[in-house]
């Protein structure tokens, strides 16, 4: 992650995008995450499009009108998103199953005549795994700080089209959409919360 320079709130750096099961315990903002977190593009944001890593809080809003007046009297929220994005110009095996339901890569060593390979089933099937995320970044309260996003539960709700041409990378755009989190702390927190460091730990 680069040096985030004053004014620190004015962030213009890359987040980088790490997948874990569900109920894998989220690491400290100050700690590299554990093994069970598999970061996202083999090389990181390394493998991310300009596009970068992309945040949306969708909300739908319901608004009621009275017959005598143009105008909105009430209104009331009825649904709400949290969609994460990015696209991916990196298209091993090893990242494309992030887009194919998390499937296991199938490895098959070279024989006498034959050569090696890794394989990927295309079809995705009637199942949908579900994942935790975890985005981190550039604090907005200080230098070298660290800010995360705890996504607890969140499935790939892309549909990628792969296109291969001469003058761009082929790419995968990815989208997670998160789901309530059951166990959430509180209500505000039921797609997760962010933190961002503002100090180092005492020693």
């Amino acid at each position: 992650m680069p040096d985030n320079s004053a004014p620190f709130e004015i962030i213009a750096a890359p987040f980088t995008l790490h997948v874990a099961p569900v109920g894998t315990p989220f690491p400290d903002v100050d700690a590299e995450p554990a093994v069970t977190w598999v970061k996202v593009g083999t090389s990181g944001d390394r493998n991310y499009t300009e596009d970068g890593v992309t945040v949306q809080h969708s909300r739908s809003i319901e608004k009621w009108r009275a017959v005598g007046s143009p105008g909105p009297r009430k209104a009331w929220p009825t649904e709400e998103d949290l969609i994460i994005g990015l696209t991916l110009a990196d298209l091993s095996l090893e990242q494309y199953q992030l887009a194919l339901n998390h499937q296991t890569v199938a490895t098959v060593a070279a024989g006498v005549g034959t050569a090696g390979y890794k394989s990927l089933g295309l079809s995705r099937g009637l199942s949908l795994p579900q994942r935790a995320l975890l985005i981190r970044g550039a604090s907005p309260y200080g230098d070298g700080f660290t800010m995360q996003y705890e996504v607890p539960v969140a499935y790939q709700s892309g549909s990628p089209e792969v296109v291969f041409r001469k003058n761009e990378p082929a790419a995968l755009a990815l989208e997670w959409t998160a789901l309530e989190d059951p166990d959430a702390a509180t209500e505000n927190e039921r797609f997760g919360r962010i933190l961002a460091q503002t100090a180092d730990a005492e020693t």
